[in-house]
Order: structure tokens, then sequence, then C-alpha cells
């Protein structure tokens, strides 16, 4: 067997051996480094478990003093003003506003609207006719129909029943305007006459719903009620005085007419007069 001769072959550096320490340095370096990595991701992790422990306590503490100061500060305020509310509340209902003095104005608001309703309500749509020939008839309905949508069928059944203007030359130019303006202020005044009963119903029906809103009225509604009284009251108003000026126009109309007639015989007489006067002076 041949053992090997040859000596060992040693690396020199500067004409001294080299010696390979360096490897093992290196491996030192890198287990070093390892371990401050996992020392580092170990710190990482254990602070992300404390700090949302930290922040819970935190958050809790302040909840904890919002709820305390809602209990003891702001708690007892509300506790003081339940108070109060409740003892104004008992004074309006014992003393401002008993509910027993209530409950009786409306059971006698009810037992009114049940008792004289009716019976108004018969008064006011009661007919009132009496013509008997079929003209007459028809003019009638028109005046009681309430409507003053019925206006022009008004017009028309007025012509029918009192006749026509007379033609020219059938009748003396001044009796033609008379004629003219008596059948003008009449056909007036009946046209106002429909439209004041259409507000006379729109009247009573605002009536009747206040009536309704008394039965059931509650303290503190008497201002609104009042108010919508007192402009039902100058819608009233406003109707009677639509009547009362219609009423002026047609006395106004008569007196103008009679009028025409004085001034018609004045006229004749001086006429008259003339004629005498001439016929004895005459030779």
């Amino acid at each position: 067997m041949i053992e090997n001769t040859q000596p060992e072959m040693k690396l020199l550096l500067n004409g001294e051996p080299y010696k390979d320490d360096q490897g093992c340095g290196r491996k030192r370096g890198a287990k070093i480094r390892w371990k401050r990595r996992a020392l580092i991701v170990v710190l990482v992790i254990e602070t992300c478990f404390a700090l949302p422990k930290l922040a819970q306590g935190q958050f809790l503490s302040v909840f904890d003093a919002i709820f305390s100061s809602i209990q003891n500060d702001i708690g007892s305020s509300l506790k003081t003003i339940n108070q109060i509310a409740q003892q104004m509340q008992k004074l309006y209902q014992t003393t401002v506003a008993p509910l027993a003095a209530i409950n009786q104005a409306r059971g006698f608001v009810a037992n009114s609207i049940n008792t004289y309703r009716g019976q108004m309500n018969q008064v006011f749509n009661t007919p009132f006719t009496s013509a008997v020939t079929p003209g007459p008839q028809q003019f009638e309905s028109i005046l009681h129909s309430r409507l003053s949508t019925e206006i022009p069928a008004l017009q028309t059944s007025f012509t029918s029943n009192y006749g026509a203007i007379p033609r020219l030359n059938t009748a003396s130019p001044q009796d033609r305007v008379m004629m003219d303006v008596d059948d003008a202020l009449g056909q007036e005044n009946l046209k106002t006459t429909l439209i004041a009963d259409q507000g006379a119903d729109v009247i009573l029906q605002t009536a009747n719903q206040m009536e309704n809103q008394v039965a059931v009225s509650t303290p503190g509604s008497n201002p609104f009620l009042t108010a919508q009284a007192q402009v039902a009251n100058l819608r009233c108003q406003a109707y009677m005085q639509k009547m009362l000026a219609a009423e002026l126009r047609q006395e106004a109309g008569r007196i103008a007419h009679d009028n025409v007639l004085v001034k018609r015989r004045t006229a004749a007489t001086g006429g008259i007069n003339g004629l005498i006067t001439g016929a004895l002076t005459a030779r």
C-alpha cells in the first residue's frame, strides 16, 4: 500500500502560512443576526397584542366617565324637569282645564248638535213652491236651485215668462228704454239671490264643521276656533252686504221708474194745456 508522502499544501500570505478562520466568523455573524431578527419579531408581536388592551382600557374609562356624568349630573336635572312637568300637567287637569268640565262641555255640544241640527236643516231646506202652470214652475225651480250655474237658464226662463222687449216702432222709445231697465234690474237681483243662496249653504257647512270641531276640541284650541268663527262671520257679513246692495239697486230703480212716470204725466199735462190755450186763443 502506497502512502501519500507529498507534503501538505499550505497557502502563504506575505510569506507566512494563511489560516482560514474567516469562515467560522461568518457563520457566527449570521447566527447573531438571525437571533436579532427573531428578537425583533417577538417584540413586534408582543406590542401588537399589548396595544389593543391598552386602547380598550382607555376607551372603557372614557365611556365610564360619560355614563357617570349622564347618571349623576344630567340624570338629576332630567328628574327635576320631569317632576315639574308632572306638576304642571296636574295643575292643568285639576285647576286650569279640568277634564270633567271639558267632557261635560263636549257632551253639551254633542247633544245640541243631535237635537237641533236636523230641525234647522229642515227649516233651511224647506221648499216654497207655489206656481201652477209649467212656465212659472220651471222659473220657480230655477230660483230655488241655490246654484249659480243656473244663471243662464234663469235668464232664458225670465224672458219666456215676462216677455221680451217690444220691437222697434211697436212702442215708444221711452217705453222700450224703461222696459229694458226694469228687466235688467229684475234679472240682476234674481241672479244675486242664486249666488247668495249658494253662499248661505257654504256658511252653513262651515258652521256645522265648527260645531263638530267644538265637540272634540281640546284646551288651547279656543283661539283657533274663535279666529275661524270670525272669518266665517266676515264672509256671512259680505253676503248680507251684497244682498242689501241688490235691494238698494232695486229700490232705486223703482223710484227712478216712478219718477219717469211723473215726468211723462207732467209733459202730457203741459201738452194738453198748450192745446187748450191754443184753442181758446184761436180766432
